[in-house]
């Protein structure tokens, strides 16, 4: 199953480096600071011999100023760092590819240092060539500029850091290996912490049983450690081997008992069997530790699930009386009470993490608003949207207060506005749009949904989120050639987006005869993200409509334990039906009814089997 929904994607890891080319806009700034320690340890290295005159006028200041002055003393931090004169043509050089990145031209900017680089083999100019064309995205020419950078200083973490980096984006978890062990040999205080954030360093590459494998040898070289063990469980569950990531964390457990984040992981792999058996293993836990804040916010919210709500309550309690004036704990339980439809307990809760002056206040208000507007009290919720000033929550609380216009069928004043909400960055541009786009959906104006979309798409025809979302409001009207156009590019901009292939696959199995291709698409969907209930359904879905039957039923019983959706639901219950198994089938769509009335889908699908 998909569903039209806002996805919001990130950059990839290997362009998010801000601090690396901050000197870089579209703007004339001056040379960055690493630009600046280029050109003094340059300098420096030139033993200030004079400087042949250039015709540009900049030129010839920066050289006189270079050799008028005292040579600047750098850190070379043990550096072996080759001799060069710095003579007319590679200051020309440097300022050229400077020049050139703070205009935006970052390919010739690129190529200079990379040049630069080749023909020096200085660290710097290999670094800064590394920083530049990783901003550009420029991935080939990073990997050969940050090789130079760690030939020529092979005891640098940083340029083992970054050419790991650039490996595991790549793919090449094999050649990424050496790198990663001199990462985790460099700092042996922080080995630990360096081994928990290795799965979500390599958490977009697609064969999660290579990371596994890759994980378990690097951890073999550090044995009794509680972060290795936790981090090659982690690895195992992600990779679907749920007894070896129960055996590991538990490991883990017994080197730190007392280790909450691995009591919660504990509970998680142990979920996967039954509820029971995680309040079961939290329960002793607390019995133990029972100071342990995140394991008992867990317990609470378990119970809550099991619809235990005075045990949960109980945990409750015991939680504000531990913690009076923890505005953590006053959060949590709000959102629980939120979670569990408590409106007048959760807005009591909030308004006191307001009172006691939790460091994120407009979150809390947005909250606010959210707990208000779910509990229908409009006005209120838009005071508390409006009151929302700044930080990540200033354009969705806007874009919530629009939303509320449209509940009150004043569709053209939402859209208004919108429209007068100023855009800072080109991200917050595509986020009004898909606002736009969801309002006219939500009011089923699909085709002038679909229009705002294609628009804004001819702008920035590149952006995965309106590729995305045009694909669905494609499917709205029937234009399958969109929807799949749409999401094979998305595909090849972002191959590791799971909910890409899940969509394809599933309207390729929903909608056409095309059946195993679609299969296909939907299980590189799940070697991307395992335990997505929403692809689980689409994998079943799609062998329903080849005749699968047992294969489907198999795949949606795991959906719908994992998340009782109604879409789910209807699902389940029309191969139930076709199994011949309709007192089961109606049990679960009338079951799931009582929790969701409103659901269409489950309406329709209620209606249309009654009559047989």
């Amino acid at each position: 199953m998909f569903k039209s929904r806002n996805c919001h994607l990130h950059a990839d890891q290997a362009a998010q480096c801000p601090d690396a080319v901050s000197g870089f806009s579209a703007r004339a700034k001056p040379p960055s600071v690493s630009a600046l320690l280029i050109l003094a340890g340059l300098l420096t290295a030139c033993a200030q011999q004079p400087v042949a005159p250039a015709d540009s006028d900049a030129i010839k200041v920066a050289a006189e100023q270079g050799a008028a002055k005292t040579p600047v003393e750098i850190p070379q931090d043990a550096r072996a760092l080759p001799g060069r004169d710095l003579d007319e043509q590679t200051l020309y050089r440097f300022l050229l590819a400077e020049i050139a990145g703070q205009r935006g031209r970052f390919d010739l900017a690129t190529r200079t240092y990379l040049e630069m680089a080749r023909e020096t083999r200085d660290p710097r100019l290999a670094q800064r060539a590394a920083e530049i064309a990783i901003f550009s995205r420029s991935p080939d020419a990073a990997l050969e500029a940050a090789q130079i950078w760690i030939e020529a200083e092979p005891e640098s973490v940083n340029a083992a850091q970054t050419i790991a980096a650039l490996l595991v984006n790549s793919g090449n978890l094999e050649a990424a290996k050496p790198y990663l062990q001199k990462l985790l040999n460099s700092d042996a205080e922080n080995l630990g912490q360096l081994f928990l954030q290795l799965n979500g360093l390599l958490a977009k590459h697609a064969d999660k049983e290579e990371i596994l494998k890759l994980i378990q040898e690097l951890g073999q070289l550090h044995p009794g450690v509680a972060e290795v063990e936790f981090a090659v469980g982690q690895a195992a569950y992600n990779a679907g081997k749920y007894d070896l990531a129960l055996g590991r964390v538990r490991t883990a457990s017994g080197l730190r008992p007392d280790w909450e984040l691995a009591a919660l992981f504990q509970g998680q792999i142990l979920q996967r069997e039954s509820d029971a058996a995680a309040l079961a293993f939290f329960e002793q836990y607390l019995k133990a530790y029972p100071k342990a804040k995140e394991v008992r916010l867990n317990y609470a919210r378990l119970l809550s699930g099991e619809k235990k709500y005075a045990e949960a309550k109980a945990e409750f309690q015991r939680l504000t009386a531990d913690h009076p004036n923890s505005p953590d704990v006053a959060l949590a339980i709000g959102l629980l009470s939120m979670q569990l439809k408590d409106y007048d307990a959760a807005e009591a809760q909030l308004t006191r993490v307001l009172e006691l002056q939790y460091r994120e206040p407009d979150v809390v208000r947005f909250y606010l608003g959210q707990i208000n507007e779910e509990a229908k009290r409009y006005d209120r919720a838009r005071q508390w949207y409006a009151s929302v000033h700044d930080g990540e929550q200033y354009l969705p609380a806007q874009i919530r207060i629009a939303g509320l216009l449209a509940k009150r069928d004043k569709l053209s004043e939402a859209r208004q506005f919108l429209h007068e909400i100023d855009p800072q960055t080109p991200q917050q541009r595509v986020q009004l749009v898909q606002a736009e786009a969801q309002l006219l959906r939500e009011a089923t104006a699909y085709q002038e949904s679909y229009d705002v979309l294609a628009r804004a798409l001819l702008k920035q025809p590149e952006s995965p989120e309106l590729l995305y979302d045009l694909a669905m409001a494609a499917d709205k009207i029937n234009r399958l050639d969109v929807l799949e156009l749409n999401l094979r590019k998305l595909i090849e901009l972002k191959p590791d987006y799971a909910h890409a292939y899940n969509a394809l696959g599933y309207t390729l199995a929903d909608r056409t005869d095309r059946a195993q291709e679609a299969i296909g698409f939907i299980e590189t969907a799940l070697k991307l993200s395992p335990d997505d209930p929403f692809i689980m359904d689409s994998m079943g879905w799609a062998h329903y409509r080849k005749g699968n039957l047992d294969r489907s039923v198999e795949f949606l019983r795991r959906a719908y334990e994992s998340r009782p959706d109604p879409e789910i639901a209807a699902h389940l219950g029309e191969v139930l039906w076709a199994q011949g198994k309709k007192d089961e089938a109606e049990n679960i769509w009338r079951e799931n009814l009582k929790e969701n009335p409103e659901n269409e889908t489950l309406q329709a699908v209620l209606k249309r089997f009654a009559r047989q």
